[in-house]
């Protein structure tokens, strides 16, 4: 009997293994690293993830049912629809699959997803939000999560009975031991270099742009468009007017200056402590003088359309006015197809919050403008994870540049009034903007994420600053280097800890799966029990047949009766 019981029980293991997929792909744990959504204070309003610890089984944003799972979806399945369903049926976590190369991504994909990333930003939430680059692994493990999603739609009885026995699950575990912690200590670094014009006393132009990222996660917010490309443009710009202000008989009468600000994400609090230095604190500096207008360069890598944002119309016997018409003649006449348009915004004193760069000066009554192919500022292309070196047209992102500084020259040397022809090209052979180097800095821009949080902790990012302040001694004077640190007792931005995660994945079974294993042990104990009970009273039936003891017969038969009539009942 004991090698019927041994043969039953392997027939009984072999029909479940055989019930089993089998060829598993994905490993049976597996550890990757996570980047958690942004969180941080601005004043006193709060914005983005809250939560980081998450234990839960992974489940496909298909699923109906999504409480106390880990959501586990593409770039392309994010939409606002599905971000509010798994907050509302409160889903442990979330977490979105980010390809290695975005570029072979659809338009209407990226477009999609950046929308939604936009209005996923504007909420706080409690549920841990995680992005994770993707890889085989998990690529398998979203796939089995769909399909498991897909059975589901079948009978209840069937998906249940699948769900039991061929179901594979995925445990996801990020822990820690220590809770978020608040980062107070950021500093803001601000960069600014100068070329004197030719004189004294002389009226200032001011060229800006900041050149930190700001996306769904730090450390994966590279910000080529915005504002990589204004970085660009900026650095290109001082190169050739350098050359321009190295002699003698080329020097205009204007002094240029060049700044590269920090937070320019947060409120574009680097600008506003640069100003705040130099008027109030600085004995001397060129914006007590004479400043003619503040160029802003906000996101130019892409579109056939320029903005001009300005907070007030300018006087037409304004120095920026007449910038202005340079513009519009130097688009005209070379670039007609490119649209250029003013934006009047009004800056609302009743929020805490500047839309533009320009805005920081405005208030202190220095005029200047945003030069930028957005008309919204509110646009979901200003801080996106997806805006990489695949979203930027460069062929663009030299023609914008070359408007810039065409314009700027026709206005320091003020060309038009000679009477030189507005087709005239100051920057032109070895003074032309090289699509070499415009590549080269978009590249090292893009190389390393620069979110603010990031800039003054991370040793890439902090060489990237110090390779910025080179290229402002290379070619510029009067090169400064400002560092701002906060009041750690009421800091006006407050970063939080643990914005990348080791995370492990574990392949299991479902709990039912247990149940089922123990039902099936039971009901073959059962079976056996029931089994040897049969056979030792055929084996008694036999013998009282061989050994013909008709009494015996009839008590055998009855006590059958009695027993049969005993299990009925």
């Amino acid at each position: 009997m004991t090698g019927r019981w041994r043969l039953s029980l392997a027939l009984l293991l072999l029909c479940v293994q055989s019930s089993l997929p089998s060829v598993l792909t994905a490993a049976s744990s597996y550890q990757f690293t996570a980047y958690r959504m942004q969180q941080y204070h601005l004043g006193q309003q709060k914005h983005g993830c809250r939560g980081a610890i998450v234990v839960a089984e992974a489940r496909s944003a298909d699923e109906p049912v999504l409480t106390r799972r880990c959501v586990v979806m593409k770039v392309s399945d994010l939409t606002t629809e599905k971000y509010l369903e798994a907050q509302r049926q409160n889903a442990a976590a979330i977490f979105i699959l980010l390809p290695q190369n975005t570029s072979n991504l659809p338009f209407d994909t990226v477009q999609s997803f950046m929308v939604s990333e936009s209005e996923v930003l504007q909420r706080e939430t409690l549920i841990p939000v995680y992005v994770v680059p993707e890889d085989d692994q998990l690529l398998c493990m979203y796939e089995e999560v769909k399909q498991a999603a897909a059975s589901r739609a079948s009978s209840i009885f069937v998906r249940v009975l699948r769900s039991m026995v061929t179901a594979m699950g995925f445990q996801i575990l990020v822990g820690s031991n220590s809770p978020i912690k608040p980062i107070t200590d950021n500093t803001l670094v601000t960069l600014e270099g100068v070329l004197p014009g030719a004189g004294l006393d002389l009226p200032t132009i001011i060229i800006t742009a900041h050149y930190d990222s700001y996306g769904l996660a730090p450390w994966l917010a590279h910000g080529a468009d915005s504002n990589g490309s204004g970085v660009t443009i900026l650095l290109e710009l001082a190169r050739l007017f350098q050359r321009l202000y190295s002699n003698a008989s080329t020097r205009p009468q204007y002094n240029l200056m060049f700044s590269l600000t920090g937070g320019g994400k947060y409120n574009f609090l680097g600008t506003k402590k640069w100003i705040e230095e130099n008027l109030d604190h600085a004995e001397s500096s060129l914006l007590h003088d004479n400043v003619a207008f503040v160029l802003c360069l906000d996101t130019l890598a892409n579109s056939d359309a320029l903005y001009m944002h300005v907070s007030r119309t300018p006087r037409p016997d304004s120095p920026m006015h007449s910038f202005i018409q340079h513009l519009e003649e130097v688009v005209s006449s070379r670039f007609p197809w490119v649209g250029l348009e003013m934006v009047h915004k009004k800056i609302n004193l009743v929020e805490s919050t500047v839309a533009w760069e320009h805005e920081r000066y405005s208030l202190r009554r220095i005029p200047g403008f945003t030069l930028s192919h957005l008309e919204d500022p509110k646009s979901e292309l200003r801080g996106s994870i997806l805006d990489t070196m695949s979203q930027v047209d460069f062929r663009k992102l030299k023609r914008n540049g070359v408007i810039i500084a065409e314009s700027l020259a026709r206005f320091m040397f003020n060309l038009s009034d000679k009477g030189t022809p507005k087709e005239v090209q100051v920057f032109k052979g070895h003074m032309d903007f090289q699509d070499s180097r415009l590549s080269s800095l978009m590249s090292i821009l893009t190389s390393v994420p620069r979110a603010t949080q990031l800039l003054d902790k991370e040793p890439r990012q902090m060489l990237l600053v110090n390779s910025l302040e080179h290229e402002f001694r290379r070619y510029l004077l009067q090169v400064h280097r400002h560092t701002f640190r906060q009041d750690k007792r009421d800091p006006e931005m407050t970063f939080f800890d643990q914005m990348n995660q080791p995370v492990m994945m574990y392949r299991v079974k479902p709990a039912a799966f247990d149940l089922f294993l123990g039902g099936c042990i039971a009901a073959y104990l059962g079976i056996v029990y029931y089994a040897i009970q049969v056979c030792l009273l055929l084996l008694l039936l036999l013998r009282l047949i061989k050994s013909n003891h008709i009494v015996w017969l009839i008590l055998f038969f009855a006590c059958a009766v009695a027993k049969i009539n005993k299990i009925d009942t």
